[in-house]
């Protein structure tokens, strides 16, 4: 009974905070909510917390792994991936930030459907698949649905993964060649511009809330570390500097931060924040990963 009361007084303040914070016309007077990955419960778990991380909340508690987290656009619903079928399917699903009524999305066996992202207005959900064909060559496909998951068709002009919307509609994502680079390209597959171009492996892109810049990794210099970039690709500059990977940053509401999640040398994940000049490096949550800010856009 203690765990239930203490569960709805943290949703409650969730409420709350989102309501206030549409209500006021910004969000600088408000605690941004963070939803993050864990183990710690044994599967992956979606888990909800504060930028102070002093107060959390599992809101998923079932049998295989959740992650991918993508907060709709008014801050009410999760999107995520989750295994199935002895982890040889992964699928989306979405679900209101309580956990309540989830509802699985895509159903293909044997692929793997993951990195949902919203569309600004919040009616479209793009995410990446992947799979062996039966020739057993590896595919990476960029897809593209409803939220209520009707009218799901592959982008076929588009191979690679990390799909994220632009606030013009666009998509940001890494392409599948012979290494993988960050582009920009129409929700139809047109007009795609390469932003990035050297022989490492370049993924994860998501852009800053002006529009005017791309957090993304890159394993360029040896490992895998955080880099920025402006939108045209102009400007890239590394921000961490560790000997272990660090990976899946997301931008503040506000753009001054950054969050990402960074292995220890046992291989334990941990998030950690920085400034979005790589400056103030600090842990803040430890064996977890995949953390995102809540961002509502009015």
């Amino acid at each position: 009974m203690k765990y239930i009361n203490v569960r709805y007084c943290f949703l409650a303040f969730l409420f709350v905070q989102i309501t206030y914070s549409q209500k006021s016309g910004g969000c600088k007077l408000t605690s941004y909510t963070i939803g993050y990955s864990s183990k710690e419960s044994g599967d992956g778990e979606i888990y909800l917390t504060n930028i102070e991380a002093t107060s959390r909340i599992r809101i998923t508690n079932r049998l295989g792994n959740d992650g991918y987290i993508a907060w709709s656009p008014d801050g009410k619903r999760i999107a995520c991936y989750a295994y199935h079928d002895e982890r040889k399917t992964w699928s989306i699903h979405t679900m209101n930030i309580d956990g309540t009524n989830r509802k699985r999305l895509t159903h293909v066996k044997n692929k793997w459907d993951s990195s949902p992202a919203w569309s600004p207005d919040g009616r479209k959900i793009a995410f990446a698949r992947a799979y062996n064909n039966t020739e057993g060559v590896w595919q990476e496909e960029i897809w593209i649905m409803n939220s209520d998951s009707s009218e799901q068709r592959q982008i076929k002009t588009l191979n690679g993964g990390g799909p994220y919307f632009t606030q013009d509609g666009r998509l940001l994502f890494h392409s599948k060649t012979n290494s993988s680079e960050i582009c920009l390209a129409n929700i139809d597959g047109s007009n795609v511009i390469q932003l990035t171009n050297n022989n490492a492996e370049d993924w994860h892109p998501e852009v800053s809330p002006d529009g005017k810049q791309v957090v993304f990794i890159s394993n360029r210099d040896g490992n895998q570390e955080i880099y920025v970039m402006n939108i045209d690709g102009s400007d890239q500059k590394r921000l961490t500097f560790n000997n272990v990977d660090d990976w899946y940053p997301s931008w503040s509401p506000d753009g001054s931060k950054i969050l990402y999640t960074s292995n220890d040398v046992e291989k334990e994940s941990h998030i950690y924040i920085m400034n979005k000049d790589g400056s103030s490096v600090k842990k803040i949550i430890n064996n977890a990963s995949n953390a995102v800010w809540l961002k509502i856009r009015e």
